[in-house]
């Protein structure tokens, strides 16, 4: 499935079980870049993260930065700022009190973007209605 393909599947605002179908193919394009940088699409990839972002899900953090950090690529395509759907505090809070080893990576890197302004003026609401520009036309 292609991002187009995603994109009629899924729509703008895509729930309930669509949502688990889509972070099952944001793992499986994940686990294709992480084998070969340009076997996973990362088209869709950013797409799936940004369903994530709006469902405002903390539990799917990790999995926004697992895949963001599948290639240099898929580093470049996927927002930092979909890791905050909850906002930034309540994400800083989850990832502190996680245990998972990428949480502190996760935590450093969004404090190392917070420490240099980047996250200045982010409102969810704000970055929701860019993205829903973005993908809505």
């Amino acid at each position: 499935m292609d991002d187009e393909e995603c994109w009629h599947r899924y729509g703008l605002r895509p729930v309930g079980a669509d949502l688990d179908e889509i972070r099952a193919l944001l793992r499986e394009h994940t686990a294709r870049e992480r084998r070969a940088q340009g076997s996973g699409d990362t088209e869709v990839m950013r797409l799936c993260c940004f369903y994530l972002f709006s469902s405002g899900d903390l539990d799917d953090v990790l999995l926004i930065w697992s895949a963001k950090q599948a290639s240099f690529d898929a580093a470049c395509s996927i927002d930092i700022e979909f890791l905050l759907g909850h906002g930034l505090d309540a994400t800083k809070a989850y990832l502190s009190a996680s245990r998972a080893p990428s949480a502190t990576a996760a935590l450093d890197r969004l404090r190392e973007f917070e420490a240099n302004g980047v996250f200045e003026d982010f409102s969810v609401e704000e970055r929701s209605a860019s993205y829903d520009r973005y993908y809505g036309d």
